[in-house]
């Protein structure tokens, strides 16, 4: 006879059993296409991000003009600069440039009291949950190769974005939607094209989803008319399994087509809900400014990269400016008409973010990063506009375990060079890295007889943002 013990041991053994097959089956289907975005552990634990945000203010926003006030700057405007202040090389300044006084209004805001300028006075209304890094550097003061420092930590194209090092380093949470995501400006291209975004030489597979503007991100979501979604299936398996016969040990570019086919596939049962914002509250559009000038497209796109982040989607990239010159922040001619129209698209879009990352319980699991790649001079070019300026500018962090309502180091006093706590781009990268729970040492990949690091030289950890 079989005794009430036997029964429930056998019974529960079985059950587990049946779980361990369901596991081992989706362990095979990983291994049968080598898939690398699967969910990696990260080097040690306590890392509070799971995912970043970058709103990447491409052209180089005025680190005057926004988060680093210069009160000295405006009491020696029109002056030439003391050579105390030692010496700068710019693209555009003429020798004889007199220095240009900041014409917008700071004030303090939150418990922190940190100074805002008038440009961002809603994302000053989240001052207390940011970070203010106020004495970055980098070494170049050309677009292209500060962009791809930016995003790289090299000065040429063909090394990995910080996105990619980040996915190859944690894999991605989702197996419905790219774990990397770039949302370009409607206006065109940057200096330094899709380049500084890729994956270098790091696998295709860690390489990024560029996203379309405007109302369509993603095309051929929908499945064709007279298509079931069964008869989709069938055809993705076909295609995976004659794929697979032919796919070699070391061919990683072959399995990365084989995953983007399955992810294709996955994105037309599960993205074309995730792009409707048609669902979201009118409160919630209203907080963005989605549906109005001039914030509507901005606003779009970091609504959707809230979206993302709710779906596991591991990096995303918010661009803000785009096509030639005064399209971006790139304020050679008149640094008050260009910041005011393009603080103006982005102000609301990015409070609004902050705030709802947070009533969400979503900000202390999600770093979001901003700035640009350089700062603007403090010398005037052509009277009213600024010059690319690399020897001190502002970024900042918040959320993903930084340690909010605070300034860390500090420009001299007309804004020209990083003086107290100077952090170089490489340090930047070595902190995000760490937010994510990865280590910059052991986040290698092997590359021409070396192996090859996000930071290339060991970055420093920026200690003071880190609660």
């Amino acid at each position: 006879m079989l005794g009430r013990r036997s029964f429930l041991k056998d019974s529960l053994c079985g059950i587990g059993s049946l779980a361990l097959v369901s596991l081992m089956r989706d362990e095979q289907l990983r291994a049968a296409t080598r898939n690398p975005l699967a969910p990696k552990p990260p080097h040690f634990n306590g890392a509070k991000a799971k995912s970043v945000i970058f709103l990447f203010m491409a052209g180089g926003p005025s680190h005057i003009e926004t988060f680093d006030p210069k009160p000295l700057l405006n009491e020696l405007n029109g002056q030439r600069r003391p050579s105390s202040f030692g010496d700068a090389k710019y693209q555009f300044v003429e020798s004889d440039a007199k220095l240009l006084g900041c014409q917008r209004k700071f004030a303090r805001y939150g418990k922190s009291g940190i100074e805002v300028s008038d440009l961002f006075q809603q994302t000053a209304e989240c001052i207390d949950d940011i970070a203010v890094i106020r004495s970055c550097h980098g070494h170049k003061v050309v677009h292209s190769a500060a962009q791809y420092e930016l995003l790289t930590g090299r000065t040429v194209p063909g090394f990995p974005s910080m996105g990619s090092w980040s996915v190859f380093g944690l894999g991605s949470e989702s197996d419905s939607l790219p774990a990397y995501v770039v949302m370009p400006d409607p206006d065109g291209a940057l200096e330094a094209g899709q380049p500084m975004y890729t994956n270098g030489f790091l696998p295709a597979v860690y390489q990024p989803t560029m996203f379309r503007p405007g109302a369509t991100p993603v095309r051929n979501l929908n499945l064709p008319a007279g298509i079931s979604l069964a008869e989709r299936r069938r055809t993705v398996d076909l295609i995976r399994k004659l794929n697979e016969a032919h796919l070699a040990a070391e061919d990683d570019e072959f399995a990365a087509r084989i995953s983007a086919y399955e992810l294709a596939f996955k994105m037309q049962t599960e993205a074309p809900e995730v792009f409707d914002l048609s669902d979201e509250p009118q409160s919630t559009l209203d907080l963005y400014g989605v549906g109005k000038d001039p914030t509507d497209d901005y606003a779009r796109r970091c609504l959707m990269a809230r979206r993302l982040v709710e779906k596991g989607v591991r990096f995303s990239v918010v661009v803000s400016g785009g096509g030639p010159g005064n399209k971006q922040w790139d304020a050679h001619k008149d640094i008050e008409e260009n910041h005011l129209r393009m603080a103006a698209q982005v102000d609301q879009p990015m409070a609004a973010l902050l705030k709802d990352l947070k009533q969400r319980a979503l900000l202390d699991s999600t770093l979001v990063l901003w700035g640009g790649e350089f700062g603007r001079s403090p010398e005037a070019q052509g009277g009213k506009g600024r010059d690319h300026h690399n020897l001190g500018f502002t970024m900042w962090m918040a959320g993903g375990g930084v340690k909010g309502g605070q300034a860390i180091g500090a420009t001299d006093d007309i804004g020209l060079k990083a003086v107290e706590s100077p952090y170089h781009f490489r340090d930047v990268h070595t902190t995000i890295l760490h937010l994510l729970g990865l280590d910059q040492d052991q986040l290698t990949y092997p590359h021409l007889g070396r192996d090859e690091r996000l930071t290339e030289i060991q970055g420093e950890l920026i200690k003071g943002i880190i609660a």
